[in-house]
């Protein structure tokens, strides 16, 4: 395995649903150390209980991804809220500021569905990839 990747939520929705973008999540699963952020995860399981996704369901589907869940630390909850002003133009939730957070301090890339966060500000030691960065 190579350099770690922090998956955001919408990246694991998009190769859970096979959207657009969700053959670099695989490729990503497949070749690289794959992390996602307790809050993403919880994320995850919201959007598939919104769409009728049964509770054992997601759990088997979430047993058999090959990521580590990593618990957000109280250092990424003071970056993640200092991250407010910086990123508020462009919309960002609390649960993708701390995918940041995580990923900066992991020092590792952040592979995403959305595209907005493409035109974020500078932000020390991050990489964001969009999986689908020609798509609207």
């Amino acid at each position: 395995m190579n350099q770690q990747v922090v998956l955001d939520a919408s990246a694991v929705l998009a190769y859970l649903q096979g959207e657009p973008g969700s053959a670099a999540v695989e490729q990503a699963l497949q070749t690289q150390n794959c992390v996602v952020t307790a809050a993403n995860q919880a994320e995850i399981i919201v959007k598939a209980l919104d769409r009728g996704v049964g509770t054992d369901a997601i759990q088997a589907i979430l047993a058999e991804l090959p990521y580590a869940v990593v618990d957000v630390q109280a250092a990424d909850g003071v970056l993640a809220g200092l991250m407010r002003p910086a990123t508020r133009a462009w919309g960002l939730s609390l649960g993708d500021r701390l995918c940041l957070a995580v990923a900066q301090r992991l020092k590792a890339r952040v592979l995403t569905a959305d595209r907005t966060w493409l035109a974020l500000p500078d932000l020390p030691d991050l990489v964001v990839v969009c999986i689908r960065p020609d798509q609207h």
